[in-house]
C-alpha cells in the first residue's frame, strides 16, 4: 500500500487538502471558532446568512413547510424563491449538527470544505484534459481555490459553490465541442441553476465565451461550428427546463421583489478609470473599502499571470484561437468597469456591495490559459527572459503610479509582486528534463506561497464578530424565545427592544416583524415605513411600534432587555428600541437578561372587519394618522377623529441656538461655534396614556436625542418619519426631550408630539375582537379554522398578500383581495364559516411538470443512445 502511494501519489486528494490546510492555519491563527474566541462572521455572513442557516436547520428538522412560506420573514413571505438564492447548496447539510452559538464553527468548517472542493474540481478538470499532472495539479488547484475573488467573497458562502461547479460545466462544454454528447453539460448546468441561479447565469455566459474560444481552436467547417453552437444553446435550454421546478417560482418571486429595482436606464461612461484594475494584480490588494465598491478581485498569483500572457506569444495555437482569446479577455475586462456589460453579467441590476461578482470566471480563464501554456517542458530562452524582465520593470513602474490612485495597496506589496514575477521568470528558464522533481516542487511552492500570501494579507484587513458577541446574544435570545414558546399557543408575533440582526426571527425560530433579504417584497417595506418603522430596499424592522400597530399585527409578546442588555459589564443585547408602553404589561417570564411581557388584547391573524377597508385610500404622510385611519376604518368608524391628538410642549429651552415659536420644520443654528448647543422640549402628561414623538429621517443626522437624560435607543437606519414612544403611565411627571446639535445647524423635520386617546382606541379594538378567527390547525404554509362574520364584513388578515395564497370558505374556493396594498382579505357573507388558507408557490406545479417531463425525456433519449446527439 505504501509503495503504491509512493509510486502513484493521490494528487487530487492533495489538491483538495492544500487550501483547507492553508486557510485552516490562517483561521486558527486568527482564533476563529472552533479555534478561539473570534468567529468567521463578518458583514453579510454575520448580519444575514448565519440566520438563514439557522432557519435552514429549523425548517429541515422541525417544520419543512417553512421551505415554502415562513412568518419569520418579516410579517410573512414566500421562501422557495428566497431559498433558491440563499440555501439550495446541498453542502448546507453539513450544518445540521451545529446549533445555537456553535453555528459559527459549523460555518467555518463548511467554508473550508468549499475551499477544498474548488481546488479539487479544477485539478480534476486539468487531469481529465491532460493539461497538467502530478504536483502541478495541486499548484493550479490551489491557485484557483485561493483566487482573489474567493478571498474577498468567502463571506458570501451562497456563491462559493460556483467555483467547484464551473469546472464541471466547462468539462461538459469540452465534451460538446468534441461531439461526445451533452449529458455532462446538461446535468452540470442544471445542477448549477438549482444550486444558485444567480451564479449560474454568470457561468452560462462564460461557458458560451469558452465554447466560442474552443471552436476557434480547430479548423472545422463554419457550418459545423454553427451546428455545434446550436447544440450548446439547445442544451442550455434543456438544463433550464430540467431546473424549471425551481426557476419558475424563483423568477416569479424576483418579479415581486428584487425585480422592481431592475435598471431601466443605462450609463455609458466608465464606472472608474480602467487602469485601476492593474492594482488588483498585487497581493493583498483588498480592504474593507473594496466591499461596497471598487475594482474586481482578480489576483491569481504571479506565475499564472505570466502563463496567461505567454499564451498569446509562445503557445502553439491557431492565430484565430489567440485572437478570440484576446477578444474574450478584453470583453471581460471592459465588463468590470462599463455599466452596460456590468449589468449584463449581474442580471440587470448593479450590485449592492461586492462589485464585479462575476470576476471568478476571469480568474478561471487566466489560470486555464496559464495551465494550457505552462506545460512541464515549457522553457523560456535567455532573450525571452530578458524581454519578460523588462516588461516586469515597466509593469512595476505602472503599478507604483496606480498605487497613488487607490487606497488598498502599498509600495511594499508591489515589490513583493515584482519579486514573485521575477522568481517565476527565473523558474521558467530551467530545463525541466534535468530535474523534473525539483522544478515541479519549486513550481508548486511558488504558486502556493504566492496565493497564500495574498489570502493572509487581504484577510488581515477585515475585522470579524467575536464569538462571544454572537454566541452570548444567540443564547440569550433563544432562552427568551423558549420562555414564550412554553407559554404561548396559537399564532402570535414577538417584539423586542434589542437586535443583533434583522433576521433574528430566523435565528431563533419565531414570528417577528424584522427581515433583511434580497427577496423582500417592496410593498411590505412601504407599509412598514408608512406606519413609522425603519425600512429600506430589502429590509424592514419593527422597532417603532405603537399600541395600535401591536394590536393590529398581533404582537402578543414583547422581550425587554434587563440591565440595558448588559451582563458582567459586557453589552450582550444591543438596544434598538424605546417602548415604555410595554412596561405595565403583564410579566409572564424572565431570564437572566430578558423580561417577557404579554398583551392578551392583540388581534388574531385574521378577524372580521368592515368592508370599507377594501376601498380605503390614504394620502397622509403622518404615520400616526395613517395607523389611526387604518384601525378605525377596519372597525367601521373611519369618520371619527384620530386616535392620536397633537400635543403642545409646555415649554422649550433653547441653549446656544436661536429661539423659535414652532419646533417642527425649524432649522436651529449654533450661535457660538465649538460650544454645546441643544433644544430641550418639556411636557407634563395629563393622563397615563401613551405619548408618541415623530421624527423625520434627517433628525438622526443632526441631533443626539435623550429623554429625561437617558439616551434614546433607536435603530439608526431609516428613511421615513418614525414614531418614538416618548412616555407612558407618567401622569403629572415632567418629561424632557433633549436634542443636542451634532453640527452647526439642526433641522427638526416632522418633530411633533401626540397623545393616544386610549378610550377611543379600546372601543375600536373591542369591535374588531368580536369576530376573531378560531384557528384549529396551523402550519407555516397553511391554516384552518372558523369565524363568525357580521353584516358588511370581510375577513381581514395580517398575512401579506401573495398570489400563492389559496382560500376556501366552507370547502369552496374563493377569490382574495389585496387591502392597504399589503394584506390579504377574504370577502365573506354573514354567519359562521369554516375557512382554510393554503400557500403554494405560483408556477411551482408548472415547473414541476416541465422538470418531470424533461427528466423522463432525457432518460428515454439516453437509453436509446440519442442523448449524445443533442
Amino acid at each position: 500500500m505504501l509503495k503504491r502511494l509512493r509510486n502513484h501519489p493521490p494528487f487530487l486528494l492533495f489538491a483538495f487538502l492544500m487550501p483547507i490546510l492553508i486557510m485552516g492555519v490562517y483561521f486558527a491563527y486568527r482564533g476563529m471558532a472552533p479555534f478561539g474566541s473570534s468567529s468567521i462572521l463578518t458583514v453579510d455572513l454575520g448580519q444575514q446568512y448565519v440566520d438563514f442557516f439557522a432557519y435552514f436547520r429549523h425548517s429541515l428538522l422541525h417544520h419543512p413547510s417553512s421551505f415554502l412560506y415562513s412568518f419569520s420573514k418579516g410579517l410573512g413571505g414566500e421562501m422557495l424563491g428566497t431559498n433558491a438564492y440563499y440555501l439550495f447548496s446541498p453542502l448546507n447539510l453539513l450544518l445540521l449538527p451545529f446549533t445555537g452559538k456553535s453555528l459559527s464553527a459549523g460555518i467555518l468548517i463548511l467554508l473550508l470544505v468549499k475551499y477544498g472542493l474548488a481546488s479539487l474540481s479544477f485539478a480534476w478538470l486539468l487531469q481529465r484534459e491532460k493539461l497538467q499532472n502530478g504536483s502541478r495539479l495541486v499548484a493550479f488547484g490551489t491557485a484557483y481555490a485561493l483566487m482573489g475573488w474567493m478571498i474577498a467573497n468567502q463571506l458570501n458562502l451562497l456563491w462559493l459553490d460556483a467555483l467547484f461547479l464551473l469546472p464541471v460545466v466547462i468539462a461538459g462544454v469540452l465534451q460538446i465541442t468534441r461531439q461526445k454528447g451533452a449529458r455532462l453539460f446538461i446535468i452540470a448546468m442544471a445542477c448549477t441553476m438549482m444550486d444558485n441561479y444567480y451564479m449560474a447565469w454568470m457561468i452560462a455566459l462564460f461557458a458560451l465565451l469558452f465554447f466560442i474560444w474552443q471552436l476557434s481552436r480547430n479548423d472545422n467547417p463554419f457550418k459545423q461550428k454553427l451546428i455545434l453552437g446550436g447544440h450548446v444553446v439547445i442544451d442550455g435550454g434543456v438544463s433550464a427546463l430540467l431546473a424549471s421546478w425551481m426557476l419558475l417560482p424563483s423568477i416569479y418571486a424576483l418579479m415581486q421583489s428584487k425585480g422592481n429595482y431592475t435598471e431601466t436606464q443605462l450609463k455609458w461612461h466608465f464606472e472608474y478609470p480602467p487602469f485601476k484594475i492593474l492594482a488588483k494584480l498585487v497581493p493583498g490588494s483588498f480592504d474593507f473599502s473594496q466591499m461596497p465598491s471598487g475594482q474586481p478581485n482578480i489576483y491569481v498569483g504571479a506565475l499564472c499571470l505570466i502563463g496567461a500572457c505567454l499564451y498569446f506569444f509562445y503557445y502553439h495555437d491557431r492565430w484565430q484561437a489567440k485572437l478570440s482569446a484576446g477578444l474574450i479577455s478584453v470583453f471581460m475586462l471592459v465588463s468590470f468597469c462599463w455599466p452596460p456589460l456590468d449589468l449584463l453579467w449581474h442580471l440587470g441590476q448593479y450590485p449592492v456591495w461586492y462589485p464585479s461578482r462575476f470576476s471568478f470566471v476571469w480568474c478561471f480563464w487566466i489560470i486555464w490559459l496559464a495551465a494550457t501554456t505552462l506545460q512541464p517542458e515549457f522553457q523560456l530562452k535567455k532573450r525571452e527572459s530578458l524581454i519578460a524582465a523588462v516588461s516586469i520593470a515597466i509593469f512595476t513602474v505602472i503599478l507604483l503610479f496606480a498605487q497613488k490612485q487607490v487606497s488598498y495597496i502599498e509600495p511594499a506589496e508591489i515589490f513583493i509582486e515584482t519579486g514573485f514575477l521575477l522568481i517565476g521568470i527565473c523558474l521558467l528558464m530551467f530545463n525541466y528534463q534535468q530535474s523534473p522533481v525539483l522544478i515541479n516542487s519549486l513550481f508548486c511552492l511558488l504558486i502556493v506561497v504566492d496565493v497564500a500570501t495574498n489570502a493572509f494579507v487581504s484577510l488581515n484587513q477585515i475585522s470579524y464578530v467575536s464569538q462571544a458577541e454572537f454566541g452570548n446574544y444567540t443564547t440569550a435570545l433563544n432562552s427568551g424565545i423558549n420562555k414564550i414558546k412554553h407559554k404561548g399557543t396559537g399564532f402570535y408575533r414577538v417584539g423586542k427592544n434589542f437586535m443583533r440582526t434583522k433576521d433574528d426571527p430566523f435565528q431563533s425560530d419565531f414570528y417577528g416583524g424584522d427581515h433583511f433579504g434580497s427577496t423582500m417584497e417592496p410593498n411590505i417595506s412601504h407599509f412598514m415605513g408608512a406606519i413609522g418603522n425603519p425600512e429600506g430596499d430589502g429590509y424592514i424592522t419593527y422597532t417603532n411600534g405603537t399600541k395600535v400597530t401591536d394590536t393590529l399585527l398581533g404582537f402578543r409578546y414583547y422581550m425587554a432587555a434587563r440591565n440595558n442588555g448588559y451582563s458582567g459589564g459586557n453589552a450582550v443585547l444591543p438596544l434598538t428600541s424605546t417602548r415604555p408602553d410595554w412596561k405595565h404589561a403583564a410579566t409572564v417570564g424572565q431570564t437572566k437578561l430578558i423580561t417577557v411581557k404579554e398583551n392578551k388584547d392583540v388581534l388574531p391573524l385574521a378577524f372580521g372587519a368592515s368592508r370599507d377597508i377594501v376601498n380605503f385610500r390614504s394620502l397622509t404622510l403622518d404615520p400616526l394618522a395613517y395607523q389611526s385611519q387604518i384601525f378605525q376604518t377596519l372597525a367601521g368608524r373611519g369618520n371619527q377623529p384620530s386616535f392620536f391628538q397633537v400635543q403642545n410642549f409646555d415649554h422649550v429651552d433653547f441653549n446656544n441656538v436661536n429661539s423659535a415659536q414652532q419646533i417642527t420644520g425649524t432649522t436651529f443654528r449654533r450661535k457660538k461655534s465649538g460650544k454645546a448647543a441643544s433644544v430641550v422640549l418639556h411636557f407634563r402628561p395629563t393622563t397615563n396614556n401613551s405619548y408618541y414623538l415623530t421624527l423625520g429621517p434627517s433628525v438622526k443626522d443632526v441631533a443626539n436625542i435623550s429623554i429625561n437624560d437617558h439616551p434614546l435607543h433607536q435603530y439608526s437606519t431609516y428613511r421615513d418619519t418614525i414614531v418614538i414612544n416618548a412616555a407612558s403611565h407618567v401622569k403629572n411627571q415632567d418629561v424632557a426631550i433633549r436634542l443636542d446639535l451634532k453640527k452647526q445647524t439642526m433641522w427638526l423635520q416632522n418633530v411633533s408630539l401626540y397623545r393616544l386617546n386610549q378610550k377611543s382606541f379600546v372601543k375600536c379594538r373591542r369591535i374588531l375582537q368580536s369576530s376573531p378567527i378560531h384557528i384549529t390547525k396551523l402550519h407555516e404554509n397553511r391554516l384552518s379554522g372558523w369565524v363568525n362574520m357580521k353584516d358588511n364584513q370581510v375577513l381581514m388578515t395580517t398575512i401579506p398578500y401573495d398570489a400563492g395564497w389559496h382560500v376556501k370558505v366552507d370547502g369552496h374556493p374563493v377569490a382574495t383581495e389585496k387591502v392597504l396594498n399589503t394584506f390579504l382579505a377574504v370577502p365573506m357573507t354573514k354567519g359562521k364559516h369554516q375557512v382554510s388558507l393554503t400557500f403554494w408557490p405560483p408556477f411551482l406545479n408548472l415547473g414541476l411538470g416541465i422538470t418531470i417531463i424533461t427528466a423522463v425525456g432525457l432518460v428515454i433519449l439516453d437509453k436509446k443512445h440519442l442523448l449524445n446527439k443533442l
